[in-house]
């Protein structure tokens, strides 16, 4: 085959000014990159006021790694906000229970650590290797975000900065114009040669610039400073001190009550093995998952069928494939009399072997299919229990350039019956009403563990933003200036009304009388990010209902918190006396009784869920 020589000149031209422009970029990447940092003299005093967290990110070269959130989970417990206990000698038994329920002065990734740790504990307890996500979504959205804080804090000290700040960015997105003109050119030359319209090269052009500026202004992770690399030498001493101690490396988290916050920071600059080893806060092990189902911690085994094709199947199909197995035993039977007539002892044995084995094989089949499927189909299961792990099994194809659609999910589900169960087969429609960590009650096939249907009984579900359209700066961002979205939060004006959550009959329902909302107009009140209405009947009786939003929400949400948890309402909810409270998402809505007489708790539970619901 031959290639037009004027053609590889028109693919030279662009491929040049390309080069032109990853020479730069090149550059750019080998002038950005953090410099190594001279060892200094070993230490054991403290490097300075930096978290182990921003000390893991300045040792370790500017590279954010799981060393950051292990050892501020270490450092929590060095500081008595955490407990670390190991019963045995195997570090894998340690658990971790909450001393402080409430700590102050956490900064935003120590906060993100003790939520997650208190949000897991069963009677103040948690398994250490239970830590782990069982969702990959929620794993890598929380990750990206503890790790921007962390970026946050430290460029906030001035310790560390973005590797391509704005004036290199810029340089590049102008030195793309020489391969977005390459290109241009190349098209051009190429239209006016075959007779094309040349006015396309221009889009060429347009295209390429941008495209090029774009993947220029990506984060390219951190690099040092000059403030950063003399904090990074005064930790590096520490980091030599630590590691000159013969067993250090090998203690295992339990041992921060005797080393205090040595054993945090030596976790940050690398210093340690077992903690790093047992400490894990990514994802788990599907096929050995933690269950706090019944109110204490197991761990369950977990088997996932995939070889038997039944699993996941509907009755007729089975039916139908049973049927077809008897038939072709029978047809076997009929036409093979050879089957029956040959003698034992014959030289043709051996054939008659092979012929009642194929009559043997269908026929077995087909009726072991028939009858199993009989009795799936009259006898199903139901069962209440905690989703352990949820994941895709089989998907759909729908052509090339088009993504595959998931119809059968892989759900399982610890009864509390034993410490190992089989994952159901679930339909994907189904599978996507819950998430792991949610109480279901599902009804299913035994024998093809195939799930008829699946009602959620209380959500695990944390409500917290995942923010996964926005890239790393976009995080970063947000975490540095965390103050100033809650300040405008806490003046904003409320813009859910209390009415639009209730109506005057379902409190009616639960005061046993009617009532009407004060007000006249029937709306309520709003002060700030608050919004206030009261149900009052003509006896006295009453019943008030607060809408919260933003900061004012996390407040409200706090101040109730030691009421006892109403499972299946919102994301958290909580009740006592006379009140309720309850909170999805960064709204909350809280309902009193505010008249004497008899406390009808249940009632307002139910209808603080109806208010719930509603929100939108």
């Amino acid at each position: 085959m031959d290639i037009d020589p004027v053609l590889l000149v028109e693919a030279g031209i662009a491929l040049a000014g390309l080069g032109v422009w990853l020479l730069a970029f090149w550059g750019a990447l080998l002038l950005t990159r953090p410099r190594p940092i001279d060892a200094p003299p070993p230490t054991q005093d403290f490097g300075g006021p930096e978290s182990p967290a921003v000390v893991s990110l300045i040792t370790g070269r500017w590279e954010l790694t799981e060393d950051g959130a292990e050892s501020t989970l270490i450092d929590l417990a060095a500081r008595k906000v955490l407990e670390f206990r190991q019963p045995g000698n195997d570090p894998l038994q340690t658990t971790v229970h909450v001393r402080q329920e409430r700590p102050s002065g956490l900064n935003a990734y120590e906060t993100m650590i003790f939520e997650r740790i208190r949000g897991l504990a069963v009677g103040g307890m948690v398994p250490l290797t239970a830590l782990t996500f069982r969702d990959e979504a929620e794993a890598k959205g929380w990750t990206r975000r503890l790790n921007a804080a962390i970026v946050a804090d430290a460029r906030s000290r001035g310790l560390s900065r973005r590797r391509f700040s704005p004036t290199i960015v810029t340089a590049l997105t102008v030195i793309a114009a020489i391969p977005s003109l390459a290109a241009g050119l190349a098209v051009a030359l190429h239209e006016r040669r075959t007779g094309g319209d040349a006015t396309g090269a221009i889009w060429v052009a347009v295209f390429a610039w941008a495209a090029l500026g774009i993947f220029a202004g990506k984060s390219r992770g951190e690099r040092d400073t000059p403030q950063g690399r003399a904090a990074a030498a005064r930790w590096l001493g520490l980091k030599t001190f630590l590691r000159a101690h013969e067993s250090f490396e090998d203690l295992p988290p339990a041992a921060v009550t005797v080393w205090d916050r040595y054993l945090s920071y030596g976790d940050a600059v690398g210093a340690t093995r077992v903690c790093s080893a047992v400490i894990d806060l990514g994802m788990g092990n599907r096929r050995r998952v933690w269950s706090s189902f019944g109110g204490t911690w197991h761990r369950v085994r977990v088997s996932y069928p995939s070889l038997f094709p039944r699993y996941g199947q509907k009755a007729v199909p089975l039916i139908l494939k049973a049927l077809a197995g008897l038939a072709v035993a029978a047809l076997v039977v009929r036409f093979n009399t050879i089957a029956f007539d040959l003698a034992p002892g014959s030289v043709t044995d051996w054939i008659t072997l092979a012929v009642r084995v194929l009559i043997l094989w269908p026929l077995l089949y087909g009726g072991y299919t028939l009858i199993a499927t009989l009795v799936d189909l009259f006898t199903p299961v139901t069962l209440t229990g905690e989703v352990l792990w949820s994941e895709t099994w089989k998907s759909r194809s729908q052509g090339e350039d088009s993504p595959s659609i998931p119809w059968l999910h892989y759900l399982a589900v610890d009864s509390g019956a034993s410490d190992r169960t089989v994952a159901w087969a679930c339909p994907s429609g189904l599978a996507g009403r819950a998430s792991p960590g949610d109480v279901v009650t599902l009804t299913a096939r035994r024998w093809t563990r195939r799930v008829l249907e699946l009602r959620v009984e209380s959500s695990a579900r944390s409500g917290s933003q995942s923010f996964g359209d926005e890239n790393t700066d976009q995080l970063i961002q947000r975490a540095m200036n965390a103050g100033a979205p809650a300040l405008a939060t806490a003046v904003r004006p409320a813009r859910v009304s209390p009415a639009d959550l209730i109506t005057a009959e379902e409190v009616g329902r639960v005061l046993g009388r009617p009532v009407s909302v004060s007000g006249g107009a029937g709306h309520g009140v709003a002060v700030g990010p608050m919004s206030m209405a009261e149900f009052r009947a003509a006896d006295g009786s009453a019943l008030g209902i607060l809408v919260a939003t933003g900061i004012a929400a996390e407040l409200a949400i706090r101040a109730n918190r030691g009421g006892t948890a109403v499972p299946g309402v919102g994301d958290e909810a909580f009740a006592s006396g006379k009140w309720a409270v309850a909170r999805r998402g960064q709204t909350v809505v809280r309902i009193e009784q505010r008249s004497a007489g008899p406390v009808h708790q249940p009632y307002l539970v139910w209808l603080l869920g109806l208010a719930v619901n509603r929100l939108t």
